[in-house]
């Protein structure tokens, strides 16, 4: 399935976080597809970043606003008027979240409920979808498939701020449901994709030691995650929203990640990547923090609600994503490029 181009046509959306690697995606997205974005974010991490690369693609109002100030949100949220709110901001690194837990627990929990509150007695709003991680489940560690009705948890501060942040949608939803839009979770993580400069994670790492900029450590090689590539991930957010804009009943959140068999270990992304460029890329062991040794969803929901399921496999998705940086690094046009692509892993008569 891919998103409907008469529902996005001219319709308002605001979307939180537009800065980020997901987000500077979605914008991009949104403006092919005819939307009217709001962006609200703070100013892309200094450095290398996607969304100046993206930006002049991009029908976009952007406002600069951090979403842990009270009240920020709500003037934003009036004038822009939105159909379709899309909640991506987030400190969205776990290291990050062990530096500074009290700052991370700000910006996933505390900015959702200025966000939550901003939203209430909007006529105007159609569906909101907030999106979390795949961390937000209580890992007990017997490497087993979890599902959306799975319990919540988190034993590190950002996994926690995140399953905190479940906790508050479905809270505001039953506290405050008829002042509030259809409101729903998307959880998903470990996606991959060119565009991502973001520190302490695998494949921006991987681009770093490969063009030489810093060494490249592994904190565990062995530990499997539903590695999916962000413009699969990006067009089940889309189907989603569309689907709580409906009159049908939608679940109150879904996983989207991989099937079973394309999960992979760090190792194996490693390897893969290292195959696509045709350059094996030396890295060494450098144990950290205890994590999970294997995260796993089951996005059996997704499909049977949204018919969606990952078009790119494990090894088009490392191919796509090597390739993307390569061009970067050879300085080629790469908003040109990010058109391909969207259009080759999103077809969409829009984009025709």
């Amino acid at each position: 399935m891919s998103p409907d181009p008469a529902f996005w046509r001219g319709r308002r959306v605001l979307l939180t976080g537009h800065t980020g690697f997901k987000g500077a995606w979605l914008t991009l997205i949104l403006s092919r597809l005819g939307a009217e974005v709001t962006g609200v974010a703070l100013a892309p991490h200094a450095g290398p970043a996607l969304f100046p690369l993206l930006a002049p693609a991009c029908r976009l109002d952007d406002y600069r606003l951090d979403i842990t100030s009270p009240g920020a949100l709500s003037g934003i949220v009036h004038t822009a008027r939105p159909s379709i709110v899309l909640h991506l901001a987030a400190q969205a690194l776990v290291p990050v979240g062990y530096a500074d837990p009290a700052g991370t627990f700000a910006t996933n929990l505390t900015g959702t409920i200025h966000l939550l509150e901003a939203l209430r007695g909007r006529p105007c709003i159609d569906a909101a979808l907030v999106v979390t991680t795949d961390k937000v489940y209580r890992n007990a560690g017997d490497g087993r498939r979890f599902r959306e009705d799975d319990p919540l948890g988190g034993a590190d501060p950002y996994s926690a701020s995140k399953a905190a942040a479940e906790l508050a949608v479905a809270a505001w939803r039953a506290s405050h449901g008829d002042e509030l839009p259809p409101l729903a979770t998307a959880r998903a993580g470990n996606v991959i994709g060119g565009g991502d400069f973001a520190p302490t994670r695998l494949v921006p790492d991987i681009v770093r030691a490969w063009t030489g900029a810093a060494p490249l450590l592994v904190r565990h090689p062995d530990s499997t995650r539903p590695w999916q590539h962000v413009l699969d991930v990006l067009r089940g957010y889309l189907l989603q929203a569309e689907h709580l804009a409906t009159p049908a009943a939608s679940p109150p959140a879904l996983n989207f990640a991989p099937s079973e068999m394309r999960e992979a270990s760090v190792r194996d992304v490693i390897a893969s990547f290292s195959a696509a460029i045709n350059r094996s890329i030396p890295w060494q062991h450098q144990p950290a923090r205890d994590e999970a040794p294997r995260l796993a969803l089951d996005a059996g929901l997704a499909e049977r609600t949204l018919g969606w399921r990952p078009r790119l496999g494990h090894t088009a998705a490392i191919a796509m994503t090597a390739d993307w940086y390569a061009a970067w690094h050879r300085g080629d046009d790469m908003l040109r490029r990010s058109i391909a692509e969207i259009e080759q892993a999103v077809p969409c008569p829009a984009f025709a």
